[in-house]
């Protein structure tokens, strides 16, 4: 490890120092002015009078998004989220991490997405990982949900230390990515900046491009509220300038996942998980290092039609716009 990411694990550490997530209620919520600023969009970005919820929607001239306005390296990032009903096939609403302003041909990236479907089919939920321009190799899981996300509000987190990445959906994590010595640079490692956008990805992201947007339906509207940024900020200029705040309760943030947590989580994943790109053999002759296979997950998993990428590629880049342009179920 070089000098700048040695300084950074141990000054940023601060945020790591209590085991398992508890409730996040005392971490500071950011509103919009204070941690945010709009990416693209015009008008289909509108920041309610409250200044602490913002909604972006999607029709025939463009989508929106905001961006965040400090580069992180490390720690806890969340929102709020209610995503559009009816038919959104073809819809991509994503909140996701990213530097690819900053280092373009070696960007890192960790995403959510939430793939839009046709009126009577749910949205899924999709996670990933990019680190050091690895977008060969997609490390994709996509997932169904124990609620309706159309509905009402519902958290969704990541939590991004040196060893290991959690994604959250409410108090439940649902993936954990463990940083390996056989992974190298496929995990994220430099500072990345903070995205939410909602796109037209007709050409990949219902049934691989089988059902389009339809803009009979337009506008699309996605609602975010109770931001929260909670990490070392990093000069995006110097990239070695930092700033890491405390909170008044270190509890709330979460560090990593207890044995209670763990098997929730592996609730979930038996569950609702539909695709995993470990199983994935029409992208992957070897898996990649750091996959386990599971013969009880693959065969459940074979009744699911695995959406390929094409050549392993992340469709999503080119519409990612760049800061320089300008009864619910129980899991």
């Amino acid at each position: 490890m070089d000098s700048f990411h040695m300084m950074f694990v141990m000054l940023c550490s601060v945020f790591v120092v209590v085991h398992g997530f508890s409730r996040n209620d005392d971490l500071p919520i950011l509103s919009f002015d204070e941690g945010y600023s709009k990416l693209f969009g015009d008008d289909n970005l509108m920041v309610f009078d409250d200044r602490k919820s913002v909604q972006l929607s999607l029709d025939e001239r463009t989508g929106s998004g905001f961006v965040s306005q400090d580069l992180y390296f490390h720690g806890f990032f969340s929102a709020s989220i209610k995503l559009p009903a009816d038919y959104t096939a073809g819809v991509v609403v994503a909140f996701y991490m990213s530097n690819g302003d900053i280092f373009e041909k070696n960007h890192d990236e960790i995403d959510f997405e939430f793939l839009g479907n046709i009126r009577g089919k749910e949205w899924r939920i999709q996670t990933n990982i990019y680190g050091n321009g690895s977008t060969v190799v997609g490390r994709e899981e996509r997932y169904g949900l124990w609620f309706d996300p159309t509905d009402d509000f519902h958290r969704y987190s990541i939590l991004w230390t040196h060893t290991h990445i959690i994604f959250y959906v409410d108090d439940v994590a649902i993936r954990e990515i463990k940083r390996t010595e056989s992974m190298g640079g496929d995990f994220p490692s430099k500072p990345m900046t903070l995205y939410a956008t909602i796109w037209d990805a007709s050409e990949w992201a219902t049934n691989g491009g089988k059902y389009k947007v339809n803009y009979k339906y337009a506008p699309y509207i996605a609602e975010f509220s109770n931001f929260i940024l909670h990490g070392c900020a990093v000069d995006p200029i110097e990239l070695t300038s930092f700033k890491c705040e405390t909170t008044p309760n270190l509890n709330t943030v979460p560090t990593g996942i207890t044995p209670s947590q763990r098997a929730k989580m592996e609730s979930f994943r038996k569950k609702h998980m539909q695709y995993s790109y470990c199983y994935d053999k029409i992208r992957y002759k070897t898996p990649p290092s750091e996959c386990v296979f599971n013969p009880k997950e693959a065969k459940r998993l074979k009744k699911f039609d695995p959406v390929t990428f094409g050549s392993g590629h992340n469709h999503h880049h080119g519409k990612r716009y760049r800061r320089s342009r300008s009864p619910t179920q129980s899991i």
